[in-house]
């Protein structure tokens, strides 16, 4: 039986269903009675209604069930610098050479898994298992936008300048607003490159 938790008297809060694509959650749960917002989190998701939540276990049992078929997003390639001030340290971390670290992370071809801690920020699975490195014990109080960060085997350009605590390995350039006025340009199930 699935277990949620209310979030005041509009919103519930349950465990995210694994194995399941993130398109896919959202979709199922958009078309629950009165949804107005859905918000998928590594661990967990919301929902967010019109009015009291006319959902209950069985529907969030079923999410479980959709399997793992994801709806096909956009391909985004963004020119990368590989220019960051950690790729030393995630060297050291990783005991790869900083032109390993480069070219693994320049092959790999990554997906929008969840999006996070700032609007337009989005987590992205397919990073290789040699470069998955903790968080930096200090985070640092400013990371310039549009700077290429690596942590807990995600990847991430960060769309605004903000305080952070990845490992900055570099950045993009030419690259159109991750978010503004229409919204984030990275959604779930996109796909992202790095060329450089």
């Amino acid at each position: 039986m699935a277990e949620w938790v209310a979030l005041g008297d509009r919103a519930i809060r349950f465990a995210r269903p694994a194995n399941v694509h993130p398109q896919q959650l959202v979709q199922a749960a958009r078309a629950w009675p009165g949804v107005v917002d859905v918000v998928i989190a590594r661990d967990d998701m919301a929902v967010y209604f019109a009015d009291t939540p006319a959902v209950g276990d069985a529907q969030i049992a079923a999410l479980a069930m959709l399997g793992n078929n994801p709806v096909t997003g956009r391909m985004h390639v963004f020119r990368a610098i590989y220019d960051g001030p950690d790729l030393e340290a995630v060297s050291a971390l990783t005991g790869l050479g900083v032109d390993d670290i480069i070219t693994m992370h320049s092959a790999g071809m990554y997906a929008v898994e969840t999006m996070g801690f700032l609007p337009g920020f989005a987590y992205m699975t397919g990073l290789q298992p040699h470069l998955v490195v903790p968080r930096r014990a200090t985070p640092r109080t400013r990371v310039p936008a549009n700077t290429i960060a690596i942590a807990a085997g995600y990847t991430s350009i960060y769309p605004l300048d903000s305080p952070g605590g990845w490992h900055l390995i570099g950045s993009v350039v030419d690259a159109p607003p991750l978010f503004g006025p229409e919204g984030t340009l990275l959604k779930l199930g996109d796909a992202v490159r790095f060329a450089r």
